[in-house]
């Protein structure tokens, strides 16, 4: 991406998630975890929430820091709760939060989504947020998650599609950020736009078409706290993330191209009007 190469320079980082070294886009940089942190079970799995009841058996596959486990282990209370992430230094923050809340009813540990170290038929409830999106092959890591879920449990998937997001006012510095956004995921052999893709995914992995509850659910980040909070978020990323060094490493962005990303979110969070949406898939399927 020529218009984002000028004379910057920086390190590479690269973060594998999985055994087949795929690459997280993200990494774990303090400006990601800020995001993760932020979610729980009723703004990123309210479509999973009416399949729940205490005593069912879940895992959560690409935990992170765990705010999201942590809200699920207490709506399952006493069913036992496990937390699976490529990221050692994410599960000990994850397990950290466990002990502070004093939550006792859930494990994390480091895993592989491609190869899930738990016997078949193991769970009630398999879920996934914004995990496949990042995976070079979604199909194998649903046919994991299927393995590993008892006949009759439920694999629960949801992912965001970069190409469904909208904001106002128009800015073409976004524009170009969604660009590079996508030739860095394309570069990492991921789908930045896996969302409209969950349900043919979930089909493929061979799920049976009759027991597959497919819908869509956005975040909107529009009120004065929002969009700076959004706005600064991604303008840390764009300078400091894997993201950033992503871009470098794959000669499609300089810290000069990156910079002037950067200002472009700042300038965005600064209006009044700012407005942001984020278009999610999502997928209940029966195992």
């Amino acid at each position: 991406m020529s218009r984002w190469l000028g004379n910057g320079s920086a390190a590479v980082l690269q973060c594998p998630v999985t055994s087949r070294s795929d690459v997280y886009t993200h990494g774990h940089h303090e400006s990601v975890l800020r995001s993760h942190r932020w979610r729980t079970a009723e703004n990123s799995a309210a479509y999973l929430l009416p399949h729940l009841r205490p005593g069912l058996r879940l895992l959560d596959v690409g935990c992170g820091p765990g705010t999201v486990t942590l809200d699920l282990a207490g709506r399952l209370d006493p069913g036992e709760v496990v937390g699976v992430d490529a990221s050692p230094s994410v599960i000990e923050a994850a397990a950290k939060a466990a002990a502070d809340a004093g939550t006792t009813n859930v494990t994390f540990v480091v895993g592989d989504a491609y190869a899930l170290d738990v016997p078949d038929d193991s769970f009630d409830v398999v879920h996934a947020h914004q995990v496949l999106q990042h995976l070079s092959d979604p199909v194998a890591a649903l046919r994991e998650m299927r393995r590993v879920t008892r006949p009759g449990g439920i694999v629960a998937v949801r992912d965001a599609d970069y190409d469904g997001m909208a904001w106002y006012p128009a800015s073409s510095g976004l524009d170009e950020w969604l660009t590079l956004y996508h030739e860095v995921t394309q570069a990492n052999r991921a789908d930045a736009d896996a969302g409209r893709k969950l349900h043919s995914w979930v089909r493929e992995a061979g799920f049976d078409p009759a027991g597959i509850q497919p819908g869509a659910s956005a975040w909107c980040y529009a009120t004065p706290h929002d969009r700076v909070w959004w706005s600064d978020l991604w303008a840390d990323r764009c300078v400091r993330s894997n993201f950033a060094a992503q871009a470098i490493e794959h000669g499609l962005a300089d810290e000069v191209g990156l910079e002037q990303l950067a200002d472009a979110w700042h300038q965005w969070g600064t209006h009044e009007d700012a407005w942001f949406s984020i278009l999610h898939g999502e997928v209940v399927a029966r195992a």
